[in-house]
């Protein structure tokens, strides 16, 4: 069992689908749990916020991994919470009966970053959808991106010119490195800097929507006839922690980094 706190926001009924946002460098799981409900707002999706799992002397909140470089985590730190991250996901397709296939990761900064890891590694199952907003995909020493298993992962990238934290062009050349490995990819750039531009968010709402009936329409036509197609889960049952709390740090200016 994934030793990850989370915090949940249910659907209104039964789930169409799952989105996991991984916060920023320095917050916590509730920094971005209220923006499902702009990026979800007919509460059609389970969304989950779980919380990194490191503490770091003289840092303030929770982080994926330690920066050593942006882009470039520290292998040690980034591998135990991959795993741990990998273990939570397929807790929740277990517990949900939700799949891969209806789940898009999202996150900021690093936890854009770890999205990015977790939705292409080699070792992972093929998502619906990926949510970076500020981040870049990772160059850490024991991980790869498998592009041609992911084809199907759509991406939508949003990152502001005036980052000064990561630069604008680790989304440039995430977004070029996607669309040549066969990746359908949407990309927003906007005066904005280390921060989720609210400007982008309504985009990124129908770009949710879009994806998650498009995967489910792949899901059914590819269903056996006379049955449905069961969706993968992982090995054991999760729980999380319910709640709700007011967004934090990424939606204001020199919030998270790397």
């Amino acid at each position: 069992m994934s030793e990850l706190v989370a915090q949940e926001r249910p659907a209104a009924g039964e789930p169409e689908g799952l989105l996991v946002l991984h916060h920023g460098r320095g917050t916590d799981e509730r920094d971005l749990l209220a923006l499902a409900g702009v990026l979800d707002p007919e509460r059609r999706l389970l969304t989950v916020t779980p919380r990194a799992p490191l503490t770091l002397p003289g840092s303030p909140g929770y982080h994926w991994y330690v920066v050593s470089r942006v882009g470039f985590p520290d292998p040690g730190t980034f591998h135990a919470a991959y795993r741990q991250l990998a273990e939570l996901h397929e807790q929740l397709w277990e517990r949900t009966g939700l799949g891969p296939r209806q789940t898009v990761l999202g996150g900021f900064s690093m936890g854009a970053a770890m999205s990015y890891a977790l939705g292409l590694g080699a070792d992972r199952p093929a998502v619906a959808g990926i949510l970076a907003f500020s981040g870049f995909i990772p160059t850490v020493e024991g991980w790869s991106a498998d592009l041609p298993a992911h084809r199907a992962v759509r991406a939508l990238i949003a990152h502001g010119r005036l980052d000064s934290v990561i630069d604008v062009d680790f989304a440039r050349d995430a977004a070029e490195r996607l669309r040549d490995g066969g990746l359908q990819v949407d990309y927003h750039e906007s005066e904005a800097t280390h921060r989720i531009d609210p400007r982008e968010l309504p985009s990124a709402a129908e770009w949710l929507q879009a994806t998650l009936a498009a995967a489910g329409a792949n899901v059914a036509a590819a269903a056996p006839a006379g049955g449905s197609a069961a969706p993968a889960g992982g090995p054991a049952a999760g729980a999380s922690a319910a709640g709700a709390a007011p967004a934090g740090g990424s939606a204001a200016p020199g919030a998270a980094s790397a």
